[in-house]
């Protein structure tokens, strides 16, 4: 090997600067572009109204711990409750995804609903933004109890369905968005299914409770808003 060679091996490479002449010379390197530092970004969860009462201590309900787990226990009689206060408080809890929010106000949601009836039917128009929120968070879980909350808010009372058709336009661009979203576990045992908690089938048959409940203006109102639906009165 001659020496000139041996110069060239043992001699650095000079780092210039990235589309300049000097990068189209011999024996040079381009510097690198700087790299971008990673940035962790996590969303900050909103604070609920349900939040701020219970931490104020100012809800009616108490935890009972038994033998096969916990529940909710109401300090005065859930019949004589004002709905117009605590359904559409409750409902706001369901974008909680902490204990014991989010525990309280999914069993409390479930007990005004069962214990409602006519009273239910006023209180509409204030569910619709709470409704709304919950399913705006992505969270599956969050979606897939929120789900189940409004096939029971749709059944509570024979009021409810046609009420709500004219908010379609705000409770189902969510549903035409994770419509198809389901699990494919092939050989695999899938667990969400077995406690129905599979988004998509979840979104089917909320559906299918909205258009059965919701009066003759049911479909073709959630057509417009999931075109993939199918009238559950088809087959």
């Amino acid at each position: 090997m001659s020496s000139s060679s041996a110069r060239k091996r043992l001699t650095p490479k000079r780092i210039v600067p990235p589309f300049s002449t000097e990068s189209l010379q011999k024996n040079t390197r381009v510097v690198a572009p700087p790299k971008t530092p990673q940035k962790r970004y996590f969303l900050q969860p909103r604070a609920t109204s349900f939040r701020m009462f219970y931490d104020r201590g100012d809800l009616p309900i108490k935890m009972d711990y038994l033998i096969g787990g916990f529940k909710i226990a109401w300090t005065v009689d859930i019949d004589k409750l004002d709905y117009g206060l605590y359904l559409p408080l409750f409902f706001d809890g369901l974008s909680e995804t902490q204990h014991p929010y989010k525990t309280y106000a999914r069993q409390g949601v479930q007990d005004l609903l069962a214990h409602g009836g006519d009273k239910i039917y006023p209180v509409i128009p204030q569910l619709i933004i709470p409704i709304k929120n919950a399913l705006n968070t992505r969270n599956n879980e969050t979606m897939c109890v929120t789900l189940k909350i409004i096939q029971q808010l749709v059944m509570s009372s024979d009021l409810v369905g046609p009420a709500l058709v004219p908010f379609y336009r705000q409770l189902l661009p969510m549903f035409n968005a994770y419509k198809v979203k389901n699990l494919n576990c092939g050989d695999n045992i899938d667990y969400a299914q077995k406690n129905n908690m599979n988004l998509g089938d979840l979104i089917d048959e909320t559906l299918q409770v909205l258009e059965r409940h919701g009066g003759e203006d049911a479909f073709i109102n959630i057509k417009y808003m999931v075109p993939t639906y199918e009238s559950c009165y088809i087959n």
